[in-house]
């Protein structure tokens, strides 16, 4: 089942921005789900959202626990719209390509992390060269991350394939 701006929809959508600007921040909703795109929503037979889709791929979806999973290009739109470092875990380039092949990260190849960020949350894996690369989920704390030697400090969901 999908909607796509129906009167439903909108109402749903409007929802979802509140929920996303309560997670990752203000501005984080719209930055998401623009008010003037055609946006699909897949919901399960109850009818609760369960992913969120846009042309260019899943922006996100929508767990039990009432919090997003971010989709790549879900994080693609928040590394552009949130002030950095927020909700970012940054690399470097020997990390780089085992990220991209959706291997975690672990806590002494980054380089910067939002001060934020806390066990459980949604990240999004950017390079440091400032290339989104990956989401999945924080195991740690960002003065975890950044105290650690050894460690995951990121479980990796979905990676973005090298454009060569």
């Amino acid at each position: 089942m999908s909607d796509t701006g129906d009167e439903n929809g909108l109402a749903g959508l409007s929802n979802l921005r509140t929920i996303a600007d309560y997670q990752f921040g203000a501005g984080a909703g719209d930055a998401l789900f623009p008010p003037a795109e055609s946006l699909t929503v897949k919901r399960t037979t109850s009818g609760r959202p369960q992913q969120v889709h846009a042309d260019a791929g899943r922006l996100v979806s929508f767990g039990t626990d009432g919090r997003f999973t971010l989709g790549l290009e879900g994080g693609r739109r928040l590394h552009v719209a949130l002030d950095h470092p927020a909700y970012r875990v940054v690399v470097d380039d020997e990390s780089e390509p085992f990220v991209r092949d959706e291997k975690n990260v672990f806590t002494k190849f980054v380089l910067e992390v939002g001060p934020e960020i806390r066990p459980g949350d949604e990240v999004v894996v950017v390079h440091e060269r400032g290339e989104v690369i990956a989401v999945g989920t924080a195991r740690l704390g960002a003065e975890a991350i950044e105290d650690f030697e050894t460690g995951m400090a990121v479980t990796v969901r979905e990676g973005a394939p090298a454009t060569d």
